[in-house]
């Protein structure tokens, strides 16, 4: 029925109606995860083919019989692959320390002013520069490896939709010899 229901608010268009079923499972994943508690889950451990790197990460769910499944574990694996490859800093932006994000916020504002730009373009220039950043240091805000049409927010959030259980990562540590 939803399918129908969104194949009729595109008008036929199959595109536009893939677009809102994603968009109405996005929203159902934040109910979850806003509501719910992860009390399950498993850590995971990946070590890339060349034995100089490697990482370890909890991913937590509501139950056992998600953590079991095979797509639960494969979730896993991705992400701990991400981890190895893009050696993000943080999981989300409100985990970098304050001074961090100062620092940053301070280059950016001079790199601006030294290029001439002017004041009232400052904040929003800097906005999408934060941005940027974010998605480089952020494992959540990061492109996924093998999709860059994804994030791994949206990998998770499809995740949650699939099984209609709140996923989040609980810790991950990464190693590079």
């Amino acid at each position: 029925m939803d399918c129908k229901k969104a194949l009729d608010e595109a008008n036929d268009d199959y595109e536009k109606a893939v677009d809102i079923l994603r968009q109405r499972g996005e929203i159902k994943a934040a109910k979850k995860s806003a509501e719910r508690e992860t009390k399950d889950g498993l850590v995971y451990s990946y070590i890339h083919s060349n034995y100089k790197a490697g990482a370890m990460i909890s991913l937590l769910c509501e139950t056992d019989f998600v953590a079991k499944t095979d797509d639960f574990k494969k979730l896993a694996h991705e992400l701990a692959m991400q981890i190895v490859a893009m050696n993000p800093e943080y999981l989300t932006p409100d985990k970098i320390p304050a001074e961090v994000l100062e620092r940053e916020k301070s280059v950016y504002r001079e790199q601006l002013l030294a290029e001439g730009k002017k004041e009232e373009m400052l904040e929003k220039i800097m906005e999408g520069k934060l941005n940027k950043f974010y998605a480089e240091v952020c494992l959540l805000k990061q492109q996924y490896i093998k999709d860059d049409a994804k994030t791994i927010e949206s990998l998770i959030n499809e995740m949650i939709v699939k099984t209609g259980e709140k996923i989040e990562i609980g810790k991950f540590v990464r190693f590079q010899i």
